[in-house]
């Protein structure tokens, strides 16, 4: 919808950890679209978190997306198998907010009828304010979607200035670019004992320095993200050293470490050193000229509310 890929993605569940803001302004009508945690069965005070993050989001949001996937064998036996966890994410969401159904990846059914045969079986959810299918990877559908969520927002304010694309810092991205990179390159439980905090930042006309620390819940697990001879920390910074760069527009000098913090993802205090601080969901107003506002120029992919839509 933005047109660049602001929140991190991996293979491994629970990827996303905190509410992530991207704005769309269009002529008059500004979108804030909020990306967040998914709803899981948490093990942990950070899981707790996410949850109640997520549930936040959603009872504040003015228009809410159920983005579901009806894969061409749903599609070909003319039936949809609705997973319980999307039941319960539907339920989620309080009554009086307008939800649209949206369905992805109509590029991979042959048959067009075919999926308004299936389309009965989530309809029985709710009571839908619309039903959108469309292909997010050709992005068929999509200006439509922005019609029908625009039809349902209300009229207020922009609560952020038009050349803004996230409430979130340019920090925030480099400290997530690194965890991506850790859990594209790790395995098992070592993914979800990972925190990543942003110790320094300091942005000059040339060069940017950037000092990073990637927290790990066990001792073991820091042999493992170093690597042999420093390869797999070195193979990391590397990475997330090029997609920062594209992010500042400028030469960046990445400095990463790695510490253990054992048993940071159950205990209240560390969670918020590490930046996992309670959030009401509700997107914040910003001042015009803060330092460091992750602008449309900003974001690799190059890209550019009246409310949230989550």
């Amino acid at each position: 919808m933005l047109g660049t890929r602001l929140a991190i993605t991996s293979h491994h569940p629970q990827t996303t950890r905190d509410r992530i803001a991207g704005i769309l302004t269009e002529g008059r009508t500004q979108f804030v679209f909020l990306d967040t945690p998914g709803l899981h069965k948490p093990k942990n005070r950070l899981g707790q978190r996410m949850n109640d993050l997520a549930t936040g989001t959603a009872a504040d949001a003015d228009v809410v997306l159920f983005v579901v996937d009806i894969g061409p064998a749903a599609a070909a036996a003319a039936a949809a198998e609705v997973r319980p966890d999307d039941v319960e994410a539907v339920r989620a969401v309080p009554e009086g907010t307008p939800v649209i159904l949206v369905v992805n990846k109509i590029d991979r059914i042959a048959e067009k009828q075919k999926l308004l045969e299936v389309l009965p079986t989530y309809s029985a959810l709710r009571d839908f304010a619309a039903i959108v299918p469309i292909s997010a990877k050709k992005r068929d559908g999509t200006k439509r979607l922005l019609k029908e969520i625009e039809n349902l927002l209300p009229e207020g304010e922009h609560l952020y200035p038009e050349d803004e694309l996230s409430d979130r810092p340019v920090r925030f991205f480099v400290g997530e670019l690194v965890r991506e990179q850790v859990l594209m390159r790790t395995r098992q439980e070592v993914p979800h004992g990972v925190a990543v905090t942003v110790d320094a930042f300091e942005e000059g006309k040339k060069l940017t320095r950037i000092t990073i620390s990637v927290h790990v819940a066990k001792e073991s697990h820091k042999g493992i993200i170093i690597g042999q001879g420093g390869k797999m920390l070195a193979a990391v910074g590397t990475a997330a050293r090029e997609r920062a760069e594209r992010l500042l527009g400028q030469k960046v000098h990445l400095d990463v470490r790695v510490k253990t913090t054992p048993g940071w993802f159950d205990d209240a205090a560390r969670l918020v050193d590490l930046g996992y601080s309670n959030e009401d969901g509700k997107p914040k107003k910003k001042a015009p000229k803060a330092p460091s506002r992750t602008k449309q120029r900003g974001l690799p992919g190059d890209t550019r509310t009246n409310r949230s839509a989550e």
